[in-house]
């Protein structure tokens, strides 16, 4: 893992700062070296992806293969498929999540 280093399309992340603090995304786009593109499927779809700094982020040294080839080479991705690589990631490679527990966080409640 690391903090801040260059991100890759489908590459899995962890927010660390914000609204969606505590939740995991997949990169969908990059807009340039400090900002990407982060969706989820569920809260956060393909079509309105969320704006992040990479400062904001941990990411992860896991890409995605089905995220990453369908946005190469359709240019976009199922909100199914993003969740699908969401739930693949965490279940094999978090540890302190129990089964059957969200994998997006808390969220927030004003």
């Amino acid at each position: 893992m690391h903090i801040g280093s260059p991100c890759q399309i489908g590459q899995i992340v962890f927010i660390t700062h914000g609204r969606e603090a505590g939740q995991y995304a997949v990169v969908v786009g990059i807009v340039d070296e400090r900002f990407v593109l982060l969706a989820d499927g569920s809260r956060r779809k393909f079509d309105v992806p969320k704006r992040k700094n990479v400062q904001h982020i941990q990411v992860f040294d896991y890409i995605s293969a089905e995220v990453q080839n369908s946005i190469i080479e359709t240019g976009r991705v199922t909100n199914g498929k993003l969740r699908y690589a969401l739930t693949k990631f965490v279940n094999e490679n978090v540890t302190d999540s129990k089964k059957g527990e969200p994998i997006y966080g808390e969220g927030r409640c004003n």
